[in-house]
């Protein structure tokens, strides 16, 4: 199921970035925007979710911890990069000029990066650190609540977008029992599924939202 699930991610995510791209040539530089941050979402986490599914499909997960490590770090960049430029397609679409609450987003993101950085992280052993796992994730989920909170407060200036607050907000709430917990109960893993149908729901919201 995960392996499907992830297959079908992939392969519908990409197909709709795709598809805004090309036609975002008409000079609809918000549609171009949403289609550059749904490729940057999907070619982040295929790094991390190709070697979940060969490991699912040919029942050798646990021994792909290498591949698996090295995904997730390029998946936890992406999706800073992500967030980014969700950040700046809704200045954008809102019509907001930048302050100081985009110096924050900024600052969060950069140090985001850099502690998925550190060395500590042992992205590629069998049983990375749980602490380095919080703490690189504490500026993250403070940049995704800061996003939500801006999209909440703007629901009604896009309407097309009036529930990207919502699934945000419900990714990272999926997202955070799976970090602190997933490594001792594996099975809270799956809460990866309904926080990718999360990001799923985002992309359909930039694709309506910006024709």
């Amino acid at each position: 199921m995960e392996a499907a699930f992830s297959i079908a991610y992939l392969l519908f995510t990409g197909a709709l970035g795709a598809v805004m791209l090309h036609t975002a040539r008409g000079g609809n530089k918000l549609r171009l925007r949403f289609g550059i941050l749904t490729l940057v979402l999907v070619g982040g986490d295929a790094f991390h979710l190709v070697p979940r599914i060969y490991g699912a499909i040919t029942g050798t997960t646990g021994e792909l911890y290498a591949a698996l490590g090295f995904g997730t770090l390029v998946t936890s960049i992406t999706m800073t990069l992500f967030y980014i430029l969700l950040w700046e397609f809704w200045l954008k679409q809102a019509v907001k000029p930048r302050g100081v609450i985009s110096i924050v987003v900024y600052a969060l993101a950069l140090f985001r990066i850099a502690l998925c950085l550190f060395p500590q992280n042992d992205w590629f052993s069998a049983n990375p650190p749980l602490a380095w796992g919080i703490y690189r994730n504490i500026p993250f989920v403070i940049l995704g609540g800061i996003i939500a909170y801006e999209l909440f407060r703007g629901r009604n200036t896009a309407k097309s977008f009036r529930f990207a607050w919502l699934a945000v907000t419900l990714s990272f709430l999926f997202y955070i029992p799976v970090v602190l917990f997933a490594g001792a109960l594996p099975i809270i893993g799956m809460l990866m599924l309904p926080k990718t149908a999360c990001y799923v729901w985002l992309v359909v919201m930039g694709y309506k939202g910006t024709r």
